[in-house]
């Protein structure tokens, strides 16, 4: 497995992004997704998973109703987007993937994914 995130960018208050993560290693239907952002001075935090079979999906309480997770396993692809983005949603966000033998279960915890993107900066002004 091999992610590759990228999509983020400079943006005002209330604009959208769709970051994307690709697995280069072509696999990623066999895994749980994750995204996960870290703010300076701030630990890693949950933002949104997906469940490897695609059927559920979990939201931090902060991203709820602005923030939509979706993937493409015939793209080896996932996808966040964003809409109405706030100062606070300010991170370098990363996507991560997870083998699990629950096909319908999303994680929240950053330890529990095996693999880990680089990650790409959103930058939200007021």
């Amino acid at each position: 497995v091999q992610l590759q995130a990228s999509g983020g960018g400079m943006v005002q208050a209330g604009d959208s992004l769709r970051l994307s993560c690709v697995d280069s290693g072509g696999s990623l239907s066999s895994y749980a997704m994750g995204w996960f952002r870290q703010a300076p001075g701030k630990e890693r935090e949950f933002v949104g998973g997906m469940s490897r079979d695609g059927e559920v999906a979990r939201y931090a309480d902060s991203v709820k109703g602005r923030f939509t997770i979706s993937r493409d396993d015939a793209k080896n692809a996932a996808y966040l987007q964003t809409i109405s983005l706030r100062p606070e949603d300010t991170a370098v966000y990363f996507c991560a993937a997870r083998t699990t033998i629950f096909v319908s279960h999303v994680s929240v915890e950053p330890e529990r994914y095996e693999y880990w993107g680089q990650g790409t900066q959103v930058t939200v002004s007021s």
